[in-house]
């Protein structure tokens, strides 16, 4: 696993050991941002059910000019903030050892807008993406905010997150990328 492209390209990321976590593939990773945008403008980007940090990294190496961060497994956590040191994004970063939930709840009580949002919880838990209709409801998504979330392919998301609609399919291997923006 590494930094596909931008500033901190073919930096290497430390993964989670165990089954804990499931790393987006450099494969997988790499098509998403082909398809939202190879390279930022700036904007914030949140990492809900983060990882080693995979997503947000990238991002924050294609332009993105600040990442939320968060995970709740405290080995993940670890492996997290080794990563986003590894890349010198202490200084662009937030970092939350918390449930997705109450990071969620805490957002919406903060004055942020995000750009880029990034949802890959266990594939078995459906219910993890409610938490997206909560931050579109509560004005938290910017207008030109891109949703991106990954699931097995035998799950299949709702068309729509609020006045977020989802404008695009991919399936690889077991795992599928639904890619939403404001209708």
């Amino acid at each position: 696993m590494r930094v596909v492209a931008g500033e901190r390209k073919g930096i290497p990321l430390k993964a989670i050991s165990g089954t804990t976590t499931r790393p987006t593939a450099d494969k997988v990773k790499e098509s998403i941002f082909n398809i939202i945008g190879p390279f930022f403008d700036g904007g914030t980007a949140l990492d809900l059910f983060a990882g080693s940090g995979g997503l947000g990294i990238e991002a924050l190496s294609r332009g993105a000019e600040r990442a939320i961060f968060v995970e709740k497994d405290r080995k993940a956590f670890q492996i997290l903030k080794e990563n986003i040191k590894k890349c010198r994004y202490e200084d662009r970063s937030e970092m939350y050892c918390t449930e997705a939930g109450r990071a969620v709840r805490a957002l919406l009580k903060r004055d942020i807008q995000i750009d880029y949002v990034f949802a890959d919880p266990p594939y078995k838990k459906l219910e993890y993406y409610d938490y997206l209709s909560i931050l579109a409801e509560g004005g938290k998504l910017s207008r030109d905010a891109i949703i991106v979330c990954e699931h097995s392919s035998e799950v299949q998301l709702p068309k729509n997150y609020g006045q977020f609609v989802c404008v695009r399919e991919e399936t690889y291997g077991n795992t599928n990328i639904s890619i939403y923006r404001m209708n």
